[in-house]
């Protein structure tokens, strides 16, 4: 297997509403990538998208990229895990270059989940027959998780305000993001009920975007640019599929597993991570996610953010850029959205957001209750 690197990187600004179709959206975001590498051509297209075919009526979404893209004749195919597409893109286009299939791919992501009812087509991500079919969504199984780790671990009900806090501050200076605005631990504690104890600000928003990257041949890719960032490890695992069935809910096992595995293909372990682009869909996930990777014990992800250790300054930096919750969360996009964002901290290009002598980043996307989870690391 080769090694393999990203040479450019394309991001469209994230938007609550966008009036451009969602094949316009994906092929700029594929075009703006290209440039960035200085090609116009590639041998395959990886297209995560996860609810076009509810929401738009449209399937088959890789190949309307491609040609919208005008890459006509190359291989063009759509993948999906979930909420974790975008991963699942950007994993398929590293291994047909690891392998040798493709000397140059984009993975590109993109969603429209203004256009329809996103919340009961994301649910689709849980057990149709067991969960979905009594009202289960994806906000009420996180709502579960948190009121497990609260009964528990005897956490507040506000000790995750600090995860919304510091993405929005993030969010800020992130010229793609959709928000920015700051808000306040208060501004949380007062946002209304979701599903308690999940309150409106830790969740991420329904919005649209698109992201895309080119990746290449460790060997090649200063062919294309100076600065290119390398995928250390690749990797995947996941749980059992309903929350219900797992020996402890509140031990994400895919999480676990996936990055113990990328951590031994990349040889370094939790202490050599700079950052991390975290899956805060919801707060309660971001804060599961950091002990399940080792960053804190079980029962102590939530101090992480109380005790201000998540910001760009501390302990462990996550949501850099603002996170799913501040940038947004256009569910096929955001992984690649997070690539992107690593490549810009690790090449010195985050400006205001940049995290000190950032050598290696961490990514992981969740896809559904966390039945799969997929972990990138990225480094000079």
């Amino acid at each position: 297997m080769r090694q393999v690197s990203i040479v450019g990187i394309g991001q469209v600004p994230v938007q609550k509403v966008y009036g451009q179709s969602l094949r316009w959206l994906g092929a700029t975001a594929v075009r703006q990538a290209m440039a960035d590498a200085g090609v116009d051509r590639v041998d395959g297209l990886f297209a995560g998208n996860m609810l076009s075919d509810e929401l738009q009526n449209q399937k088959h979404l890789a190949a309307l990229i491609a040609d919208e893209a005008g890459l006509f004749g190359i291989e063009a195919l759509q993948v999906r895990a979930a909420t974790a597409t975008g991963a699942a893109a950007l994993r398929m286009a590293y291994l047909a270059v690891a392998s040798g299939e493709a000397d140059l791919a984009v993975a590109v992501g993109v969603e429209k989940m203004s256009e329809g009812a996103a919340t009961p087509a994301l649910a689709k991500a849980l057990d149709a027959r067991q969960e979905v079919i009594a009202g289960a969504t994806l906000i009420s199984k996180n709502a579960d998780l948190m009121r497990l780790y609260m009964e528990r671990h005897g956490m507040p009900e506000d000790g995750l305000v600090n995860f919304a806090v510091n993405a929005h501050q993030n969010a800020l200076t992130n010229p793609n993001a959709l928000f920015h605005k700051k808000i306040s631990a208060r501004d949380v504690r007062q946002s209304r009920h979701i599903v308690p104890p999940i309150r409106l600000l830790d969740c991420s928003p329904i919005c649209d975007g698109a992201a895309a990257v080119i990746l290449a041949p460790r060997n090649e890719a200063r062919a294309y640019t100076d600065r290119p960032v390398h995928i250390l490890a690749s990797s995947v695992a996941t749980d059992r599929f309903r929350v219900a069935d797992r020996a402890n809910p509140l031990a994400l096992e895919a999480a676990r597993l996936s990055a113990q595995k990328a951590f031994r293909l990349a040889n370094i372990n939790q202490l050599d991570i700079s950052f991390y682009e975290v899956h805060d869909a919801f707060s309660i996930m971001a804060c599961l996610l950091l002990e399940a990777v080792g960053f804190a014990g079980p029962g102590q992800g939530w101090h992480l953010a109380a005790d201000k250790e998540i910001g760009l300054r501390g302990k462990i930096p996550i949501a850099t850029m603002g996170g799913l919750k501040a940038r947004g969360h256009p569910i096929g996009a955001t992984a690649l959205y997070q690539a992107c964002e690593i490549v810009q901290q690790l090449t010195e290009q985050a400006g205001k957001n940049q995290v000190k002598n950032a050598q290696i980043g961490l990514l992981q996307s969740v896809g559904g209750a966390a039945a799969t989870v997929l972990t990138h690391v990225f480094g000079m």
